[in-house]
């Protein structure tokens, strides 16, 4: 029988890195922290943006209302971006830090 058939408790020496959604959470360089953080915020402003203004349009139309869409991106789209984009950097110069720390 081996080591592993028996139940060694032992800690694993070569453990894989931290996954979220299957992607690994090691091994970032500044570069692409910074890319991934700024690319996070643009996604969230342009999917919060875009689900305002069809917001806005059913408001407008169904509630005979006319609100201006420029309320879609200022309201909706910028707070969202601006939180996620703390967040992210945060998150990713977090993963940055700790990959230099290792490396050292």
């Amino acid at each position: 029988m081996t080591a592993a058939a028996v139940g060694n408790n032992e800690p694993r020496q070569n453990a894989s890195p931290a996954r979220f959604l299957g992607f690994p959470l090691d091994g970032f360089g500044f570069l692409t922290s910074f890319l991934l953080a700024a690319s996070s915020g643009f996604f969230a402003f342009f999917l919060v943006t875009a689900l305002g203004i069809f917001g806005l349009l059913g408001y407008n139309l169904f509630g005979h209302h006319t609100v201006s869409y420029t309320m879609s991106y200022r309201s909706f789209g910028l707070p969202v971006a601006v939180v996620v984009w703390v967040v992210s950097f945060g998150v990713f110069g977090t993963l940055w830090v700790r990959a230099r720390l290792k490396s050292l």
